[in-house]
């Protein structure tokens, strides 16, 4: 089996060789990643003051982050800060042919499988408006939030279509609907506000022939077989023991679905404990094997975690896998 082989097989539950696994700096790695590019007319703008730094994004969003810490940041100012606003307000331009050479630049290795990363519905639009107000438009402003929500989805659209001219694989989208103890919303509400989208986004991705991968923060548990149905695949989950393991696993095996996840990232990784992560990749392959890709997570520092702690968990997944056969 190849990279794409083994990722195929894991999602289909069809015994693959091994876990997949996505790991960087030259460890092994069965995904390439690409992205769309900038949209038309787009120069992204960073610049300092005193201990702050601040960039803007394609969405017309400023952020800001101090200096030194985590990668990301916050919104500083959002794009529409008054509903006014939203009659004028201009989405990214993308061109169709412009997103499929730059997702094709990355996609030069034919034996991995080909994840093109995209933008999605809540992740964009919630920093459009900023978080804490936008949860307040989802019952307060139903109405200019379905407009906005349409905006977004139209850029989507078009990206979904790059995806799959490119030669894609996958999709991947982030949207972190989650607390530690459930939604930021109910279910109700997630079916009213994004239901009838998600089932049409991803429907166009299936019907290209891709996979959908979905990433989301926290626990989701309320609406997992929801999104499973809308037509997701794989769940990107960094903290998988928010949930009861069993519990997933067996929502997983019930639907066809896989995990992709770090060892996870809150209560096992950031210990420092050897023994504990060790436990943590035993407790990955007791649930999951078979329909599991294991991964590093990529901003260590962001988590307060060392490069040999998430060395010692890539070791202990590789002690896994060659009790069965080699690495390959």
């Amino acid at each position: 089996m190849n990279s794409k082989e083994i990722i195929l097989a894991n999602l289909a539950h069809s015994n693959p060789m091994r876990p997949g696994l996505t790991f960087n700096n030259d460890r092994v790695n069965d995904v390439v990643f690409g992205c769309p590019g900038l949209p038309k007319g787009y120069t992204p703008k960073r610049w300092g003051e005193g201990p702050m730094e601040y960039y803007d994004d394609m969405w017309g969003n400023i952020w800001s982050r101090l200096v030194g810490g985590c990668a990301g940041g916050e919104i500083h100012k959002a794009a529409i800060e008054d509903w006014s606003q939203l009659k004028d307000y201009a989405v990214p331009a993308y061109r169709l042919d412009d997103a499929v050479a730059s997702f094709q630049s990355s996609f030069t290795a034919s034996d991995k499988f080909k994840m093109a990363g995209l933008p999605w519905v809540f992740a964009t639009s919630r920093y459009i408006r900023k978080m804490e107000v936008y949860l307040m438009d989802m019952l307060l402003e139903p109405d200019a939030l379905k407009t906005l929500h349409a905006k977004v989805a139209g850029v989507i659209e078009t990206l979904i279509q790059a995806a799959a001219k490119s030669g894609a694989d996958g999709i991947m989208i982030h949207e972190d609907m989650g607390t530690q103890n459930g939604l930021l919303f109910s279910p109700a509400l997630w079916q009213e506000c994004f239901g009838d989208l998600y089932r049409r986004l991803f429907g166009m991705a299936r019907e290209a022939g891709m996979k959908v991968f979905m990433h989301s923060c926290g626990q989701n548990r309320q609406i997992l077989e929801a999104l499973l149905q809308a037509g997701v695949h794989c769940f990107q989950f960094d903290q998988p023991t928010v949930y009861d393991l069993a519990d997933l696993a067996s929502v997983l095996k019930k639907h066809k679905a896989a995990l992709w996840s770090p060892i996870d990232i809150q209560r096992i990784l950031p210990t420092g404990d050897f023994d504990k992560i060790d436990r943590g990749v035993a407790d990955m392959f007791k649930h999951f094997e078979g329909f599991l890709i294991l991964k590093n997570y990529g901003d260590l520092k962001g988590i307060g975690v060392k490069p040999e702690w998430d060395q010692w968990a890539y070791e202990s997944i590789l002690k896994c896998i060659k009790q069965d056969g080699p690495v390959r």
